[in-house]
């Protein structure tokens, strides 16, 4: 349990999970913030695990950007349905590798995790579904590859995020929302852990998950309206060459 504890505090820890940790200032103005911690346990009386949990929504505004030829509104909604739009969502710039598995289901492997005599090479399967309404991100699977000792830990816990992002393009205020929560499962096999209660493992880590993800949130908007930004000029150019 303590190898998997580590490995996963790691992982999360490492802030890797997806989003990118560029700055870009002038576009976070916060609107709206909303935090939730929560922690269960299991009711499998013959195993103890520990359910780690953490939520958070958070709003940004949204530039609002006009063709000057043809006054066409490059709508948010159509950037996250573009391979470029795709990209900024897995958050590509940081991870190993990526492939897809099928029409909106991708493998990103993140950068290796070192700890004391191991390495493991974290892989995560994500879902992506894009609307004109709103995007659905969901991690489906979260493995470990690396030695023996390394691979065992993916039976003894499991992880499950979604990020739901929604926006309004009303002319009073224009927004994108992500709403993100993240779930964590550990198996307590080994002592001493298996004679604590399950709150001595599910206080500290429902904190530490809760410090990660306010943290990573404003990250990931950050990082999705410098993408959004940069998309719009490429096709502002195009148009412009076009038209000229």
């Amino acid at each position: 349990m303590a190898k998997s504890i580590l490995l996963c505090n790691k992982l999360y820890g490492n802030g890797q999970l997806f989003w990118v940790t560029h700055s870009f200032h002038n576009f976070t103005q916060r609107k709206k913030m909303e935090i939730k911690v929560k922690a269960t346990t299991s009711s499998d009386s013959n195993v103890k695990k520990a359910n780690l949990f953490a939520t958070k929504k958070e709003r940004v505004n949204l530039p609002t950007y006009d063709d000057v030829v043809g006054s066409k509104k490059y709508h948010i909604s159509e950037f996250l349905s573009q391979p470029s739009g795709i990209a900024a969502v897995l958050n590509t710039k940081a991870l190993q590798s990526f492939q897809s598995l099928d029409a909106n289901t991708y493998r990103c492997e993140l950068p290796k995790l070192r700890l004391l005599n191991f390495e493991a090479s974290p892989f995560i399967d994500l879902r992506v579904t894009s609307t004109d309404e709103d995007c659905l991100v969901e991690m489906i699977s979260c493995k470990f590859e690396g030695s023996e000792i390394i691979e065992e830990q993916n039976d003894h816990f499991s992880a499950f995020m979604i990020n739901r992002m929604t926006w309004s393009d009303a002319d009073a205020e224009s927004f994108l929302e992500v709403d993100v929560k993240l779930n964590l499962t550990l198996e307590i096999y080994t002592r001493p852990f298996t004679m604590m209660p399950i709150s001595a493992v599910e206080g500290p880590g429902n904190i530490m998950m809760q410090a990660l993800v306010d943290k990573l949130v404003p990250l990931l908007l950050e990082q999705m309206l410098q993408d959004y930004d940069e998309w719009i000029q490429k096709q502002l150019c195009c148009l412009n060459k076009s038209s000229s």
